[in-house]
């Protein structure tokens, strides 16, 4: 991974309120999402009332559906439902997670490493360093040539870690389905809280297979790119926690009809990237369980970077969902 391209939207509202929402791409594709937002959909938001965030969201999904359904549509009509949202949290003067009904604003938080190629004496050292920053729950990559190599980097993170703390691993879709449920099954004996992505979304029937016959919980939804793809995969018992991720989702607007799909269908959700946003939809919602801390943290370009507090993320008090973006450092690294 060589680039990571953040495409960030500020809208203004006539009475003078600010609402700011980014998505992301990784290495290729970041100037197709601002070309969606500059050429499409602002033309087409500039004078619609604020308010109306359903109304709008259905809007920017018809304008773009045609050219899309998903992928860089989705993440455009992300970012300026993420600002929307954001600027109505702040007329408010309210965080997110309040307006959004409220449940508990400390969430359990795992810290996701990018790490495939890193020796074990690197793997571990990056655990050390994650518990010191406050996390209690890590995810490791797996997804090597030789399911023994993956097996045991995976036997010295759970000696290193002990017996009881939550471990998760993520393939990234490295495997193909009779792949993903040897592995599935070799690794049952690690007590993992997880196996992430095994194999391709596309393949509804195949992660329905490695669920049922891998006997092992299985995490996936960031490659899904609408509430629909969610419903086919939850329905078809493809997934047994569904993943969204609030920047190519459909936004805060479609992460949190997700969550309580999962939740109709008895479902715990975890989530995607973007973590000091996703804490918001998080803390009010019943079913969630750990989120991620992403690899690729924005931390260096925020005024009030996300609080770790002994295995928790802290959804902030600030007006709307509270990241404030510090534009002057972002003009540093602009493409």
């Amino acid at each position: 991974m060589v680039d990571f391209e953040l495409i960030t939207v500020r809208i203004t509202d006539s009475d003078g309120v600010e609402g700011c929402g980014y998505t992301y791409t990784v290495n290729h594709g970041g100037a197709a999402v601002a070309v969606m937002i500059e050429r499409y959909l602002t033309p087409h938001l500039i004078g619609k009332e604020t308010d109306h965030r359903e109304k709008l969201w259905q809007d920017m999904w018809w304008m773009l559906h045609y050219a899309g359904r998903g992928g860089h549509a989705t993440s455009a009509i992300s970012a300026v439902d993420i600002a929307l949202w954001d600027m109505h949290g702040r007329r408010q003067n309210q965080p997110l997670w309040r307006l959004f009904g409220g449940f508990d604003p400390k969430v359990p938080v795992y810290a996701g490493g990018i790490d495939l190629e890193f020796p074990i004496e690197q793997l571990l050292a990056q655990a050390d360093r994650f518990i010191a920053e406050g996390f209690r729950a890590i995810k490791m990559k797996v997804g090597r040539p030789l399911l023994r190599t993956d097996l045991a980097r995976v036997t010295s993170m759970r000696e290193h870690l002990g017996d009881d703390f939550p471990l998760m691993v993520d393939a990234n879709m490295k495997w193909g389905v009779d792949e993903a449920i040897r592995a599935a099954r070799a690794m049952q004996e690690f007590g993992l809280v997880w196996i992430e992505e095994p194999t391709i979304p596309d393949d509804v029937a195949g992660n329905a297979r490695i669920v049922r016959e891998g006997h092992h919980a299985i995490a996936a939804g960031e490659n899904l790119h609408s509430l629909y793809e969610f419903q086919q995969h939850i329905t078809a018992g493809a997934v047994t926690l569904p993943e969204p991720d609030v920047a190519n989702c459909g936004g805060y607007t479609v992460f949190r009809k997700v969550c309580s799909l999962a939740e109709a269908h008895n479902l715990p959700v975890t989530s995607h990237g973007v973590h000091d946003l996703t804490v918001h939809a998080l803390a009010a919602a019943p079913n969630r369980t750990f989120m991620e801390a992403h690899g690729f943290g924005l931390d260096a370009f925020l005024h009030e970077p996300m609080v770790i507090d002994d295995g928790f993320a802290v959804a902030p008090e600030r007006p709307g969902h509270g990241v404030n973006l510090d534009f002057d450092a972002l003009e540093s690294v602009r493409s």
